[in-house]
C-alpha cells in the first residue's frame, strides 16, 4: 500500500512541477502608425504575447505624448503644443517641460552643427510643406516654392528670437515671422527618452530611428540592425 502511495505522490509532484513551469519566451512585435506621422515598431521577447503588448502599448502612450506635444499642425484640448507657440508669437506660452527640453537641445545642435540643423527654420520649411502638399493633391499644377519667398523667410529663422524661459516654463517667439519645426529632431530625440525609461530588452523604431533598451535575452543577446549604404551599396 505504501509502495502504490509512494508513486501516486510522486505523480503529483511531477505534474504540479510542469504546471509551475514558466513558460518559454518567444518574440514578439507590435506596429503603430499614430506617431510622428510615420511607421513605429517594437520588438521583444516575452512569456507571452499579451505580456509584451502591455510592454509595447506603454510605449505607444509614452511615444503619443511627445507626438502631441511637439506637433505644429494640430491642435490637442488643453495642451500647449509647438502649435501654439508658433500660433502666438509676441505671447509667453506655458509648457511641458519636455518642451522646453527638447528646444534647449534644438539650440544646442543649432550651435554644435554651425546652423546646419536648425529647428527655427519653420518659416522656410512650411513654404515647402504647402508646395509638397498641393503637389501631391494636383500633380498636373506642382510647383516649387517661390524664391524670394524663400529667401525673406531665411531672414527669420534665428534663435535670438526664441525665448526660452526654463524657471516659468515659457517660451515666446519675438519674431512674429519665425517659426518652430523640430521634424528632423523630434523622432531620435523621442524615442531616445521613452527607451530610457521602457523596459528592458526591446527594439524601438520610429521611422528609422532605433532604440534598445537593452540585449534581447538574458543571455545578453545584441540586437541587430542593419544600416542602408549611404551611397548605395548593402
Amino acid at each position: 500500500m505504501k509502495r502504490v502511495f509512494s508513486l501516486v505522490l510522486a505523480l503529483a509532484l511531477l505534474l504540479c512541477g510542469c504546471q509551475g513551469a514558466p513558460a518559454e519566451p518567444k518574440q514578439y512585435s507590435a506596429t503603430f502608425l499614430t506617431v510622428f506621422d510615420t511607421v513605429t515598431t517594437v520588438v521583444g521577447r516575452d512569456t507571452s504575447e499579451e505580456a509584451f503588448t502591455q510592454k509595447a502599448q506603454a510605449v505607444h502612450d509614452a511615444l503619443l505624448v511627445y507626438h502631441q506635444l511637439f506637433d505644429i499642425y494640430n491642435e490637442y484640448e488643453g495642451l500647449n503644443n509647438l502649435k501654439t507657440i508658433n500660433d502666438h508669437p509676441g505671447e509667453a506660452i506655458t509648457v511641458d517641460r519636455a518642451v522646453i527640453d527638447l528646444l534647449l537641445d534644438s539650440k544646442r545642435y543649432h550651435a554644435l552643427t554651425d546652423g546646419r540643423v536648425n529647428a527655427a527654420m519653420g518659416s522656410v520649411l512650411y513654404l515647402w510643406h504647402e508646395a509638397r502638399e498641393d503637389g501631391l493633391n494636383d500633380f498636373t499644377n506642382a510647383y516649387l516654392p517661390d524664391g524670394d519667398a524663400l529667401a525673406e523667410a531665411a531672414k527669420h529663422t534665428s534663435w535670438e528670437n526664441v525665448v526660452i524661459d526654463e524657471e516659468n516654463s515659457t517660451v515666446t517667439i519675438t519674431d512674429p515671422a519665425l517659426r518652430l519645426d523640430v521634424g528632423a529632431i523630434a523622432k531620435g530625440w523621442s524615442v531616445q527618452r521613452v527607451a530610457e525609461t521602457a523596459p528592458e530588452g526591446l527594439l524601438i523604431s520610429v521611422g528609422g530611428n532605433v532604440c534598445a533598451t537593452g540585449p534581447k535575452d538574458e543571455s545578453g543577446t545584441p540586437w541587430v540592425v542593419g544600416a542602408q549604404d549611404p551611397d548605395g551599396g548593402e
